[in-house]
């Protein structure tokens, strides 16, 4: 039976999740909700920006996943498919995180200019960002109302929260903990059966 009473023992099996990494010291984080949702038996491709893998190398989310790691679109895990619509298609849900200040305009502007920000133009499952910044950028108006027109398109946002940030001040913009991403992530999926579960569950 699928649950909520721990988030990290639910039974995920059949879902299919796209975890998008970005560019940001936060990055690190992202390895733990990867591997807590591959050991609830999700299916997790991870897409990665050129920045992200500045951060995170491809292999440990390989070793996590069990799946190649998305960096490109102009190489398709199994055949030739160059946008990875495929994916997108089959996914329940697509986590953007850490979603930086850049890949948030990008989203909000239809901007389609490298794989992620591709990906989410063509997913057909609900999408949630898990903003992390510099608290000064997050409060920045022109982000602010980026976030605002995130929200009012319908895509979710876990955090950011308030705490200790890589640029040694205190402030919004810390990414929210892998145990809060994993139970939102965890709560979006049970509510709605998986898309290759026919019979329902």
């Amino acid at each position: 039976m699928r649950g909520m009473t721990n988030p990290e023992s639910s039974d995920l099996t059949g879902y299919e999740v796209i975890v998008a990494v970005c560019g940001g010291i936060a990055a690190y984080k992202v390895c733990h909700v990867v591997s807590a949702l591959v050991q609830c038996g999700a299916g997790v491709t991870v897409a990665m920006t050129a920045a992200g893998t500045r951060f995170v190398g491809t292999m440990t989310f390989q070793a996590l996943s069990a799946r190649q790691v998305l960096t490109s679109l102009w190489s398709g895990a199994d055949a030739y498919d160059p946008q990875h619509i495929r994916l997108t298609t089959k996914a329940d849900l697509f986590l953007i995180a850490p979603a930086t200040a850049n890949m948030i305009g990008k989203i909000a502007g239809g901007v389609c200019d490298d794989l992620v920000s591709t990906m989410v133009a063509a997913a057909r499952c609900p999408v949630m960002l898990a903003p992390a910044m510099n608290d000064t950028m997050w409060a920045h108006g022109p982000i602010q109302a980026n976030v605002e027109k995130l929200k009012e398109m319908g895509y979710m946002l876990i955090g950011p929260v308030s705490g200790w940030l890589a640029c040694r001040s205190v402030g919004t913009g810390r990414l929210a903990e892998p145990q809060e991403i994993i139970g939102a992530v965890v709560k979006k999926l049970i509510s709605s059966p998986p898309k290759n579960d026919l019979a329902g569950k």
